[in-house]
């Protein structure tokens, strides 16, 4: 008895037990390369698949993708890591930049509280008590 034909369109993969591929493997090779037809092998009284025969190019293409993410988690890891080191840099640059500009101001209120003593002049007061602010974090 002839075995009956299998197409099925519905674009879903099909599933077969393992005794029924055994009869069957040459006739799914040739659909998986003609139709690109993905056929699941279940073992014989257990739904769940076990394999699948599936195109060449699909296969491929899952290798491809496979080889795409791994590339691209490398990559991306080699700019994490860069982009964390330019921001420590970055830091780094800010606290120098910031104590020398910190220094800078208590060289000229020091050289100011020569020339104008606190309480003599009330808008440099503001201005002292504003930068203590400053200083402080308030």
């Amino acid at each position: 008895m002839a075995a009956p034909a299998l197409t099925d369109h519905s674009g879903r993969p099909r599933s077969l037990p393992l005794r029924e591929l055994r009869t069957r493997l040459t006739q799914l090779i040739a659909m998986a390369e003609l139709t690109d037809t993905v056929t699941l092998v279940t073992r014989d009284g257990d739904s769940r698949p076990v394999a699948a025969i599936v195109p060449a190019a699909a296969a491929r293409t899952a290798a491809q993708a496979r080889a795409d993410g791994e590339r691209l988690a490398a990559v991306t890891a080699g700019w994490a890591r860069r982009l964390e080191e330019a921001h420590r840099q970055g830091a780094r640059r800010h606290a120098a930049e910031l104590r020398a500009v910190t220094a800078a101001l208590a060289e000229v209120w020091a050289e100011l509280d020569q020339r104008v003593p606190p309480g003599t002049d009330r808008a440099l007061d503001r201005l002292r008590a504003v930068h203590a602010d400053l200083l402080r974090g308030d």
